[in-house]
């Protein structure tokens, strides 16, 4: 089984992590988060991050952050080895739902599947009239619902 680590500006992380949660409450001994606070050093940060990232105690850890370019990711990529611990930026709520539910799976499949729920759960929405609804002209006179 593979560990996920969230590591996100505050309080982004935690809040993913507790929708997750909500969800899948099964995950919680495989999904860790860290929320990088404003003015905190990136030494620190690492370390927090590599004592998560053992707490998991799982063979494989993939890691999600918010930004590309930003201190979490700047932090993830001193971790990251290609073997053992892989780094997908970009997170998102579909993207770590997928993640949790595959957790299972190889590493490489799980970024796989971690950058497809990212992706595939961001969508146009088209809001539609329901079928039983009546649509009023915008020119209808007998429409008195309005203010005047």
């Amino acid at each position: 089984m593979n560990g996920i680590l969230v590591i996100a500006h505050a309080p982004l992380a935690s809040a993913l992590r507790q929708c997750v949660l909500h969800v899948l409450p099964d995950a919680e001994s495989t999904l860790a988060t860290l929320d990088v606070p404003p003015n905190q050093s990136p030494d620190e940060t690492v370390a927090q991050a590599r004592a998560l990232i053992d707490m998991l105690g799982t063979p494989h850890t993939l890691i999600l952050t918010d930004i590309f370019g930003a201190t979490p990711c700047n932090v993830a990529t001193r971790l990251v080895d290609g073997a053992r611990v892989r780094l997908v930026t970009g997170v998102n709520l579909p993207m770590l739902l997928r993640a949790v539910s595959y957790r299972h799976e190889s590493l490489d499949a799980l970024v796989s599947r971690a950058m497809l729920g990212g992706t595939q759960g961001v969508m146009p929405v088209s809001v539609s009239t329901q079928q039983s609804q009546i649509r009023r002209s915008t020119h209808d006179q007998n429409h008195r619902d309005h203010q005047q």
